[in-house]
């Protein structure tokens, strides 16, 4: 077992796949993003949304969530009963509900973007001593690789592993 594992640290796939990992998990876990109440990845990902595009509602939020109404109307329940979020009568639209953030929603926003930069500190110290050029390939290998796992998502392989 220990050569297979031996073998794999040398693929670029596994190291890629294990760093991966690593940030989801960072990413994915429960914090309180400086008030009294745990938030999810999902909810956290709401308020960003939220704070970034003021006055939006349910449908322009699984609009860019990529997600239905249904989830969005969700975590927005869950969020406004964790005191984050309120709505509003839109005033161009009376039928419809704008969406903001209280207070509490907007600390839970500022340290949620705290830890992105300090993520980003993580990988200005990876490539600290890289070459522009280097840094410039990575780039365009992340883009490409991108790209390229939506195709074999969506049209290479869409099904081969459910049942």
């Amino acid at each position: 077992m220990t050569n297979i594992k031996s073998k794999n640290r040398t693929k670029i796939s596994y190291t890629f796949l294990r760093v991966v990992t690593k940030f989801s998990e960072i990413d994915r876990k429960t914090r309180y993003y400086g008030t009294d109440q745990p938030l999810y990845e999902a909810e956290i990902h709401m308020i960003k949304s939220i704070k970034e595009n003021e006055g939006i509602h349910v449908t322009g939020l699984a609009d860019i969530l990529g997600v239905t109404k249904g989830a969005v109307s969700q975590i927005i329940g869950k969020l406004e009963r964790k005191g984050m979020i309120v709505k509003d009568t839109d005033p161009r639209n009376l039928s419809r509900l704008s969406l903001r953030l209280t207070p509490k929603g907007e600390t839970a926003y500022q340290y949620h973007e705290e830890l992105h930069q300090e993520l980003d500190g993580l990988f200005k110290a990876a490539l600290e001593d890289a070459t522009e050029g280097n840094k410039a390939f990575l780039k365009d290998f992340l883009n490409s690789l991108d790209g390229k796992l939506d195709v074999y998502e969506k049209e290479v392989r869409p099904d081969r592993w459910q049942k």
